[in-house]
């Protein structure tokens, strides 16, 4: 696999159109990360991070849904920084997602962060998606 976070981003996508309520993802580092930031923001009910047989391990994710209207929590997922094209960002220039609606999260080198939680602390980094 050439991107695992693009097939982090995919396994969420499929699992929210077939209304899955739970979706197992291979874990890595930055993919725990990414987890805990979309429970921060209040994409995700719920996570558990889960050691296997092999080294890698599992990321169980409980998908959140509106009761009434039985949509979820996250309508897009986009991929921003690919392997072939990375997308860097500094402070100053640091991406607003549907006008502060949104989220974009971003590596730096203080940890995996969103976009005001990075435009706080005068960090720039990889632009690596966008959630809304």
């Amino acid at each position: 696999m050439t991107d695992p976070i693009a097939d982090y981003l995919t396994r969420l996508r499929n699992a929210i159109k077939a209304n899955h309520r739970i979706v197992e993802i291979p874990a890595s580092n930055i993919k725990k990360e990414i987890t805990k930031v979309l429970f921060d923001k209040g994409y995700i009910l719920s996570y558990k991070f889960e050691d296997s047989e092999n080294k890698q391990g599992l990321i169980k994710i409980a998908l959140k849904y509106n009761p009434v209207t039985k949509l979820s929590a996250m309508i897009h997922l986009e991929r921003v920084s690919k392997p072939g094209l990375r997308k860097y960002t500094k402070a100053e220039d640091m991406p607003k997602v549907l006008n502060g609606l949104g989220v974009a999260v971003i590596s730096t080198s203080k940890g995996v962060m969103t976009d005001k939680e990075a435009r706080q602390m005068n960090v720039g980094g990889e632009v690596l998606c966008y959630i809304y």
